[in-house]
């Protein structure tokens, strides 16, 4: 299993996870769980490889990515109960997820020798749009939405860390598992220590 494998089979687990522990807090049945879990671990993968016109999609050349998403969904389903938070368990894996995906993103244009602005759009697609799907079915406001919160950011930083990684001559195995890092590491200075960006603030008009 190569590398870019590695990275979907990884987002599509904890992608699938945070999907169905929002089923949970729904409280959908078990057939809503799969699907909010296939949803989000695939959405974006799928979005990604629609736009490279990648024949066939990653999950359809391998349907074992779908039956990934359909286990993990089958576990939180029987085990989310036993979490005492989970909108911050939810909140800490999507951030992982969000690593991952973009990492794989990133990693597919650049097998597929894309130039360096599509490598960065397609680190932010697969790590977003997932994600996004997810909230907007469920009726939640999307986490890629939220006030000043560094998600999409987070995603572009670590897109860009790949694809200038990559002009310099890195290793793939070094380029990838950095973009990883970088994503993880402000996604969750977001979460821990309130990082965001500045917020625009209407100034009301002088009588």
């Amino acid at each position: 299993m190569n590398l870019l494998a590695v990275l979907d089979y990884g987002s599509v687990l904890v992608f699938a996870i945070t999907g169905a522990l929002v089923a949970s807090r729904a409280q959908l049945d078990l057939v809503g769980f799969a699907f909010i879990a296939s949803l989000t671990a695939l959405g974006g993968g799928t979005i990604r490889d629609l736009l490279l016109d990648r024949d066939p999609i990653f999950w359809i050349a391998d349907p074992t990515y779908l039956a990934v998403a359909v286990a993990a969904a089958l576990a939180v389903f029987f085990t989310a109960h036993l979490l005492e938070s989970r909108r911050r368990a939810l909140l800490w894996l999507d951030s992982l997820a969000l690593s991952i995906a973009v990492a794989a993103g990133a990693g597919v244009a650049m097998a597929l020798d894309q130039t360096a602005v599509i490598v960065v759009l397609m680190g932010m697609i697969t790590g977003c749009m997932g994600g996004l799907m997810r909230d907007v079915v469920v009726g939640d406001v999307p986490v890629v939405l939220k006030q000043g919160e560094l998600y999409v950011t987070a995603a572009f930083a670590g897109s860009a860390t790949a694809a200038l990684a990559r002009h310099y001559g890195f290793d793939p195995l070094v380029t990838l598992p950095g973009c990883a890092v970088v994503t993880w590491i402000l996604r969750a200075g977001s979460l821990g220590f309130g990082w965001h960006l500045p917020v625009y603030k209407s100034t009301p008009p002088k009588s």
